[in-house]
Formats: structure tokens, sequence, C-alpha cells
């Protein structure tokens, strides 16, 4: 290899050693200015905080506080209406539904047809409206309501159309299932199945053990094996008997 190509080589390296250099004071220049400017931040941050205590605080505005409804001296905590404790608390419309029986378009008409407000609490009602809510409510016929709000129309044994409430309608329900079972009809054989009466598909739902198959299963094969043994103990028993004959 000649002097010449030597030299070039030198140069060349030389180059890159300058390149190198270059890199590394760029590099340091940017790490002290990053400094620079993280120092001047914390000095800042630092001033901050007494500028902001020597501002005047902006006065606080109180709250009106919730409006509470006094109850006055009148007022009952609990209610007596057909048989049921109702809850005074409650509005007029909420609280006639604990009623059984009485639904929210039923407690909407009867608020209706006794000229009380739906809003107003059943603990401030006197004691001539509670009365009038009561016979409004108890009364199987009650005037001036279309009969497609009543809950037992074309009654079995009277063929009328009634609103009952309560022990009665409970009462009427039990004794519709009974004249069922009692005539054998397809709903009623359903009843005395346990089975369900209006059409449902009993494949998956209405399974008297519920569970995975396998319990189902073990349960069916204890039951084959205790009858096998009882079997099995009741031939013994027959065998020895001869014997001792």
């Amino acid at each position: 290899m000649g002097p010449a190509r030597q030299s070039r080589d030198w140069g060349r390296i030389r180059v890159r050693e300058i390149e190198f250099l270059l890199l590394r004071l760029l590099f340091k220049m940017a790490e002290e200015q990053k400094q620079k400017e993280q120092k001047e931040q914390k000095q800042q941050k630092q001033h901050q905080p007494i500028q902001q205590n020597t501002q005047q605080k902006p006065q606080q505005i109180s709250q009106p506080k919730p409006y509470v409804e006094k109850e006055s001296e009148s007022f009952r905590y609990i209610v007596r209406i057909a048989n049921t404790d109702l809850d005074g608390k409650r509005q007029l419309i909420m609280g006639l539904q604990k009623i059984k029986g009485v639904s929210f378009m039923m407690a909407n008409a009867f608020c209706a047809l006794a000229q009380l407000d739906q809003t107003r609490r059943v603990g401030d009602l006197s004691e001539p409206e509670i009365l009038k809510l009561e016979n409004l409510v108890k009364n199987k016929k009650p005037e001036g309501l279309p009969e497609w709000l009543f809950n037992r129309r074309k009654d079995f044994e009277t063929g009328e159309n009634l609103h009952l409430i309560g022990g009665d309608l409970t009462f009427s329900h039990e004794s519709d299932i009974r004249t069922l079972k009692k005539i054998k009809c397809y709903r009623g054989v359903r009843h005395i199945q346990g089975a369900p009466v209006r059409g449902q598909r009993t494949r998956s739902n209405f399974r008297k053990n519920k569970g995975k198959v396998t319990s189902v299963k073990r349960a069916v094969l204890a039951k084959v094996a205790s009858q096998e043994k009882a079997r099995v103990s009741k031939e013994e028993k027959s065998t020895s008997k001869e014997t001792k004959k």
C-alpha cells in the first residue's frame, strides 16, 4: 500500500473523530440548557405561593339549606286503610298502592273520586278524608269508575263485575283454583301436577330437580340401589323362614 493511500485513510479517520467530538459538544450543550430551564421552573414555583398568599381570598357565599317539610301536630306516621298500614310520609297515590288489589290506575281513580290531591302526604289526611277513602276502596262496585278497571269481571258465581281487595281477592283466587281442580279440566289437572298451566315449554324450565344432569342421574341410581337392597333383604327373610319350617 502506497503512502498516498495511507494519507487518505488517516484523513478520513481524523474527520470522523472531529464529527464525534462535535456531536458530544452538542449533547452537552443541550443537557446544560435543560438543567437551566428546570432550575428556572423551580424558582418560579417557590415564588408562586408567596404571591398567592398576599392575594385576598374571595368571600364564600353560604349555600341555602335544603327545604324540609315540617310535620304538623296532627301528622300521623302510620295510617290504617282497608286493614293495611300505610306509610304517612309517602304521597297518597303511592301509598294506596300498598293495599293488595289497588294498582296505580285504581289509586289515581280513587283520588279523583274523593277529590284529594295525589301528591299530598298520607299522614296529613284528616279523619273524615280517611273514612271517605276507606269506603271507596272497600266498595266492590265503586260508582263513577269504568268496569274495565275492575280486577274481577264476570264473577263465576254471580256473573257481576267486581273489584276485590285484600283477603277477598286472595280467597277468590284460591277458590277459583280449587274449582278447576274439582272439575278436573286441563288447567285443574296441570295445577294438581304442579306443572305450568298456560302452555309453556317444560324442557328447560319448571324442573323439579334443578341442577346438573349428573346429579339427577346419581339420585336415580341411588334410588334404584336402595330398592334392590330392600328386595334382596325381603328374599333373605323369606328363605330363612322356610328353612326354619
